[in-house]
């Protein structure tokens, strides 16, 4: 690899509006996020039962089962 062409690589502090920080590699000092796996919807499973009811829904409603 040529020397002085690749950028600084640091342990970096990723931190959630939710308040959870997390170290990674990147190639700046501190990251700041708006979602994580902590606080989004697909990870903590509220998705999941809001898209199972609607297509349950869906179904009964085609079907005409009340």
């Amino acid at each position: 690899m040529k020397e002085g062409i690749h950028p600084s690589y640091y342990q970096a502090t990723v931190t959630c509006n939710c308040g959870n920080s997390f170290v990674t590699g990147s190639t700046k000092p501190e990251i700041h996020v708006e979602v994580c796996s902590k606080c989004h919807s697909f990870y903590t499973g509220a998705q999941k039962t809001a898209a199972a009811k609607g297509r349950i829904d869906k179904f009964n409603k085609k079907f005409g089962i009340q």
